[in-house]
């Protein structure tokens, strides 16, 4: 599955240059993204050794609860600094109809 590409920051509705929701919080979500990727590589080598199906797609099951879990992080940071925090020069409907295409596009699957 491919990664949409990012519109430009100038281009992102309620773009403010400088300090981000997560910014506190960075720390911990590079671990947990350092950690998903290690899952992943051991999903690959899973693979590689021909392990069997459904413990291979255990582990998928368990990497995809870990993203959805930094995501809704994300989420919760950027509602809170963003939207609410006004940490944003943009409109509040236009904030809310960003963060509702973000969670539309979070529960969207398969």
């Amino acid at each position: 599955m491919a990664i949409p590409a990012t519109p430009p920051a100038e281009a992102t509705p309620g773009h403010t240059p400088g300090k981000r929701g997560y910014s506190a919080t960075r720390d911990q979500l590079l671990r947990r993204l350092r950690r998903t990727e290690g899952q992943v590589r051991g999903v690959q080598r899973m693979v590689e050794d021909d392990r069997y199906c459904i413990d291979v797609l255990t582990q998928i099951s368990a990497i995809q609860a870990a993203l959805d879990k930094v995501a809704l992080g994300l989420l919760d940071d950027h509602a809170r600094h963003c939207v609410v925090g006004g940490g944003a020069d943009a409109a509040p409907e236009e904030l809310t109809d960003e963060m509702m295409a973000a969670v539309a596009r979070l529960m969207r699957r398969g």
